[in-house]
């Protein structure tokens, strides 16, 4: 039984009578749904009832975004194996109604949230940033918290979202029987840090004002739409610590990066991580801030180790993404894992994943935490960071070094006129790289000879010297493209098979560089997703950023375009790779029937799962599906269609030995797709 359920437990030995009002609570709660927000379930609420009488706490538990504490999504659960896997069915949807096209002045919604399960309980958030609670067995709302969010409208590409809450739980027994002795925190669309009870939904008013705390205090004058929280925050013993997304690419004076972290209970800040590196003789902070603009921040998932009390923080780039030479050192701290005191907010240590970061390569991926297994039988308190390049380093968690070294290898440093370039990039020695580095215009795919020679004279236009090409005025390619590679899915660890599961993207992108004068004179400065323009104001130049597709649509890069890959943590070497995705969804007609297009993989974002039992369930792609891998040989065992893209990081847990295992998908979409609002969960029949 994990944590929570034991701490559950321990809580009901202070009193049947506390116990007893604590389940009353929760189901005078459960009575609350609203109109439009309902689920569909394939059991009774008497089966719930008998089920959680029979099952006081989850066998095989999810209590944080990635699982546990340090992400390694991964779950014990082996009730659903590689032999009946074939015979899941979907046991209930949830809609919560909140959804949007973008066409009704509000921002498009993309719902990539992962629950977590609390006591019997899953809770997860929506793109509106509404907190909603629903029985674990049969969908049913429990309770649903409005954040009451000012509908900003935000600019394109980027959608409303919100990846997932996190969970607190107080240690002394008596308090946890109190109001709020079990939160759930979430960051906004608002720049708010928000703290509820896990039991009912009710703001803890004891935190910050009336439940919350505003994150844009002391950060100066920053537009609504330029700073803001899409990622779950991470708890280390009595801190909460919270990141943010900044607004990429409009001006060098971005707001701020800075990592704080809040005392659970009250809200107070206990401390804040400006990451301006020592010697820095750049612009102090702005006006009305205590924190220097433009430095790197981290909008992606952060990981803690309660133990060591350190919190792991991937960090993205300083402004802006595409120039470093007016950065004055900020990108110290830009495209790395960062480990801070979870009690001081201390730097620890650092690892940057690039140098002079000009490429948009933010680390996206969660630091995910798992002991390492040396040779001798040693075993090593380690992180695995996975990058948009495709490369995984594996660190000593406790003190931030590669723990079989890493290479620096030299890369081009002839860029646009006045730039800041780098001479040598680092490569992890151990895991070998996951993505290409070499493309050439003979490499370009077409479905006939003619779009593959229209293919082969686009990737011939611009240049490209491997994944670290400088961008220029005259073009280049990006190869792995901007989003990756890896992203925020990150990547699951095996622990008994001893396996790395990720998935990436592989398609190009081009960039090139704009002089300011000849943007101030373009007619047309606007941007459309997947074609951008960025204006970079405060650089001697803008940036135009663009697909490189085939008059079909198709990417000009050779396929596979979506990968899933396991990787043998005791050789580092790659295991199985299989393509992931079709074009199905994507394509005009139905291309992707046919034999030499099946295995042509897909854009995906979106994380995979691991479990005890030797399954890998991933969604992720274009293409609406859900999907089993057995994690040992790559082979594809199951999938599901889903009613929309399936852009989130599943999940998976049993309440107790008599229970069924779910695993849980939100299927919401993503700019890219059709915005939905589906929360569907999957079990072996009854």
């Amino acid at each position: 039984m994990g944590t929570i359920g034991t701490r559950w437990t321990r809580a009901a030995r202070l009193g049947l009578q506390n116990v007893t009002l604590l389940v009353v609570g929760l189901v005078v709660a459960s009575l609350g749904c609203e109109d439009g927000r309902s689920a569909s379930s394939g059991g009774s609420a008497s089966d719930s009832e008998a089920g959680a009488a029979a099952n006081p706490g989850p066998e095989a538990g999810w209590p944080h975004y990635g699982g546990d504490r340090g992400g390694m999504r991964y779950s014990p659960a082996t009730q659903i194996s590689k032999q009946n896997v074939g015979d899941l069915e979907l046991a209930w949807t949830y809609h919560s109604g909140d959804v949007s096209d973008g066409r009704d002045g509000t921002s498009k919604t993309s719902f990539n949230s992962t629950p977590l399960l609390v006591g019997d309980t899953l809770v997860f958030c929506t793109p509106f940033h509404r907190v909603i609670a629903v029985d674990a067995e049969t969908g049913e709302e429990r309770w649903a918290y409005d954040s009451v969010q000012r509908q900003t409208k935000l600019p394109d590409p980027h959608s409303r979202v919100c990846r997932g809450v996190a969970y607190w739980e107080a240690e002394d027994e008596e308090e946890l029987l109190r109001p709020c002795g079990h939160r759930i925190f979430m960051g906004t669309v608002d720049a708010e840090l928000v703290a509820l009870d896990a039991r009912n939904g009710k703001a803890c008013s004891d935190f910050g004002k009336d439940g919350r705390v505003d994150l844009r205090a002391r950060m100066g004058e920053i537009e609504p739409w330029a700073y803001y929280v899409t990622s779950p925050p991470a708890t280390v013993n009595d801190t909460v610590v919270v990141g943010g997304m900044v607004y990429d690419n409009l001006r060098r004076a971005a707001p701020p990066g800075v990592i704080r972290g809040f005392d659970a209970r009250t809200g107070a800040l206990r401390w804040a991580f400006d990451p301006v590196p020592p010697g820095y003789d750049g612009p102090g902070p702005e006006p009305g801030s205590d924190y220097v603009p433009g430095t790197a921040n981290s909008w992606s998932i952060l990981s803690s180790d309660e133990d060591l009390d350190l919190v792991f923080v991937p960090m993205g780039n300083a402004a802006v993404d595409y120039s470093a030479a007016e950065r004055h050192n900020l990108d110290h701290f830009s495209s790395s894992v960062v480990a801070l005191n979870g009690t001081t907010g201390e730097l620890v240590w650092h690892y940057r994943m690039v140098n002079k970061d000009v490429w948009d390569f933010d680390t996206a991926s969660q630091p995910v935490l798992f002991d390492f297994e040396m040779p001798d039988g040693t075993k090593v308190p380690a992180v695995a960071q996975g990058t948009k390049m495709g490369h995984v380093f594996i660190l000593d968690r406790r003190t931030g070094q590669p723990i079989h070294g890493h290479k620096e290898v030299p890369v081009p440093t002839d860029g646009a006129p006045g730039e800041l370039l780098a001479a040598t990039q680092p490569v992890p020695t151990f895991v070998e790289p996951l993505h290409p580095s070499e493309l050439t215009p003979d490499d370009a795919f077409g479905f006939t000879f003619w779009d593959r020679g229209k293919c082969r004279d686009e990737l011939a236009k611009y240049r490209y010297d491997g994944m670290f090409t400088p961008p220029t005025t005259g073009g280049s390619i990006q190869y792995p493209q901007n989003p990756g590679g890896m992203n925020w899915g990150s990547l699951a660890i095996d622990p008994g098979r001893k396996l790395l599961v990720t998935n990436l993207m592989r398609m190009a992108n081009g960039i090139q560089l704009i002089p300011r004068a000849e943007y101030d004179a373009m007619p047309d400065k606007s941007s459309h997703w997947p074609y951008q323009v960025q204006p970079m104001f405060g650089t001697p130049y803008a940036m135009k950023n663009f697909p490189i597709l085939s008059p079909f649509g198709a990417p000009c890069s050779p396929p596979p375009w979506g990968t899933i890959v396991a990787v043998d943590l005791t050789t580092g070497r790659i295991a199985w790779e299989k393509p992931l995705g079709t074009i199905r969804d994507q394509a005009p007609f139905p291309i992707w029937l046919w034999p030499g297009f099946k295995q042509l993989g897909a854009p995906n974002l979106g994380g995979p799962v691991a479990t005890a039992s030797g399954l890998v369930f991933i969604a992720a792609t274009t293409d609406r599906y859900l999907r089993a891998f057995d994690s040992e040989t790559g082979e594809e065992v199951w999938s599901h269609r889903l009613p929309f893209t399936g852009n989130a990081t599943p999940m998976t847990y049993r309440l107790g030995p008599e229970g069924r295992q779910y695993v849980v998908i939100a299927s919401g979409g993503h700019v890219w797709s059709e915005s939905g609002d589906a929360l569907m969960a999957f079990a072996l029949p009854r």
